[in-house]
C-alpha cells in the first residue's frame, strides 16, 4: 500500500496510540519517587527500568503529536540523492539554503522522510565532458538517486550536439553501474544559435531517458525560464522563488512516487 493510501489509517492509529502513550506517561509519573528528603520511607520507588519506560513513553508522545500534525508517517529509512550539474543546480546567485537542493532536502524532512540527504554536487561553468571528468569522485556519495542536469553550457559554447548527447550517455550508465538511479533533467536553450541546432539539442533528453530507461523531466526549468519575477537579473539563473517552484512543480511529481516505491520495497 502507498504512503498517500496508508493515511487515512494513519491518523486514527496515532490518535489511539497517542491516548496510550499519554496514560501511560502519567502513570508513570505518578509512581515517581518523592523528591522530598522527609519522604517516607513506605513511599512508591521507581526502579531504572520503570524510568526508562517513562522516557521512552514521553518521546513517543513528542514525536507521534508532530507525525500526526502533518498526517504524514516518519520515514526513517536513509536516502541519499545526488543533485548533479551545472551552475542551476549549485545555485549560482541564491544563499546556500535557497538553490534547489537545499529546498529539496528540506521539503522532502517535512514529507516525513527524516533521514534523507541532498547533496548538492553543481558546478558553475561545467560542461557534460567536465561533468564525466568528475564522475567518479561524485559516486563516491553511493547514492539512491541522482538528478542529472547538464548540458546548457556545452550549448552556450556551441560545441556539438553529438558529443553532448554521448557525454550524457556515459554519465547516465556510469551512474547506473554505481547503483543509482537516475532522473534526467531536461534541457532547452533559446534560438540564437539556429532552430535546428535547437531542436537537435533540446531532442537529446528523450532520446537518452528512452534508450536508456530513466526517468525524464522534461524541461527542468519549466514554468520558470523567461520569467523575470523567477530569474535574476542574468535572466538565467533561477531566484529562491524560481527554485521552489522547479522543487515543487518539476521535481517532486517525478521523484515522489520512486521514493515511495524505494521505502515500500525496503519493507517488504
Amino acid at each position: 500500500m502507498s504512503l498517500p493510501l496508508i493515511k487515512p489509517y494513519l491518523s486514527k492509529f496515532l490518535s489511539k496510540k497517542l491516548s496510550l502513550a499519554l496514560l501511560t506517561s502519567l502513570a508513570l509519573i505518578a509512581c515517581s519517587p518523592a523528591t522530598d528528603k522527609e519522604a517516607d520511607a513506605n513511599d512508591p520507588v521507581v526502579d531504572a527500568s520503570q524510568t526508562e519506560a517513562m522516557n521512552n513513553a514521553t518521546n513517543e508522545v513528542s514525536r507521534e503529536t508532530v507525525n500526526q500534525q502533518g498526517n504524514i508517517a516518519a520515514i526513517e529509512q536513509p536516502i541519499t540523492i545526488l543533485a548533479l550539474g551545472d551552475s542551476l543546480t549549485e545555485g549560482l546567485g541564491v544563499d546556500p539554503d535557497d538553490n534547489y537542493p537545499a529546498q529539496l532536502e528540506s521539503t522532502l524532512k517535512d514529507m516525513g522522510y527524516e533521514n534523507v540527504k541532498v547533496i548538492n554536487s553543481g558546478l558553475s561553468g561545467e560542461t557534460s565532458t567536465g561533468l564525466i571528468n568528475r564522475l567518479d569522485w561524485v559516486a563516491q556519495t553511493k547514492p539512491d538517486i541522482t538528478i542529472l542536469t547538464i548540458g546548457a553550457n556545452d550549448a552556450i559554447r556551441g560545441i556539438d550536439v553529438a558529443t553532448v548527447e554521448a557525454n550524457i550517455r556515459t554519465a547516465v550508465k556510469r551512474l547506473q553501474d554505481n547503483g543509482s538511479e537516475v532522473i534526467l533533467g531536461g534541457m532547452q536553450i533559446y534560438d540564437n544559435l539556429g532552430s535546428d541546432y535547437v531542436q537537435s539539442f533540446a531532442a537529446i533528453y528523450p532520446r537518452v531517458a528512452k534508450d536508456m530507461n530513466v526517468t525524464l523531466i522534461p524541461f527542468f526549468l519549466n514554468g520558470v525560464g523567461g520569467d523575470p519575477e523567477l530569474n535574476q537579473a542574468d535572466a538565467i539563473h533561477p531566484t529562491k522563488d524560481g527554485y521552489t517552484v522547479i522543487v515543487n512543480d518539476n521535481i517532486l511529481p517525478i521523484l515522489a512516487p520512486k521514493l515511495e516505491a524505494m521505502v515500500e520495497n525496503e519493507s517488504n
